[in-house]
């Protein structure tokens, strides 16, 4: 599949880089922009099959673009891409609708890679930030006002919660079942059920939907 990318960076000597290494990677750079405002201008006409959004820019930040295009309500996938690991832009960022957080110190490959799964429709989030997600899962870093009254998680049974919490983190099944006391066939199940309760397709989307939906894994078990 030929993915049609808008690049919104204010760092040039990145973006040029970053163009090249996934233009051989037969990936097609319809735009590259060095402004939020710039970038804005152009998504509306270009519609590409993907945004690679910068998070610390001049004018308005990654953020403030992320607000603004999803009030465009273009139903383009958004990702960060970004040195940031401060566990305010990770979980805003989410919160806000954003389909990926990456970093950009990762392998070109692994990169595209990750767009790929992202226009597939998974969540994807960089890897070294799993203990953010499961911090937020766990009951930190959540607004109260932003829990919603009818939540999905309200199906969940408590011992569900309790393994959704832990999968945040990127624990293993095997390791779910040593924490638990339950045997590695056990936790799959609730694995299952889990993701089909939530309608996702991976461990990694189902912590990211429950910190867009301002879920607390203390509260639910309260």
């Amino acid at each position: 599949m030929n993915l049609r990318v808008i690049l919104i960076d204010d760092h040039t000597l990145f973006r040029v880089g970053l163009e090249g290494l996934l233009s051989s990677r037969g990936l097609e750079i319809v735009a590259s922009v060095g402004s939020g405002q710039e970038g804005l201008r152009l998504v509306e006409s270009l519609k590409p099959d993907i945004i690679l959004l910068d998070m610390r820019m001049p004018g308005i930040d990654g953020l403030g673009v992320l607000k603004q295009l999803k009030e465009l309500k273009l139903e383009i996938p958004i990702v960060m891409l970004t040195t940031s690991t401060e566990e305010n832009d990770l979980l805003e960022s989410l919160r806000q609708g954003a389909q990926g957080y990456l970093l950009k110190d990762m392998e070109p490959d692994e990169l595209v890679l990750a767009l790929r799964d992202i226009v597939s429709g998974k969540t994807v989030v960089a890897p070294d930030l799993a203990p953010i997600l499961a911090k937020a899962v766990q009951g930190g870093g959540i607004h109260e006002n932003e829990k919603p009254e009818n939540s999905p998680f309200s199906e969940l049974t408590p011992r569900e919660t309790e393994i959704l919490g832990l999968l945040a983190e990127g624990q293993s099944n095997k390791a779910i079942a040593r924490n638990l006391g339950i045997s590695d066939g056990t936790v799959k199940l609730h694995v299952k059920a889990i993701l089909r309760k939530l309608d996702v397709h991976s461990r990694v989307e189902a912590a990211v939907m429950a910190v867009q939906q301002g879920f607390s894994r203390n509260e639910q078990n309260a």
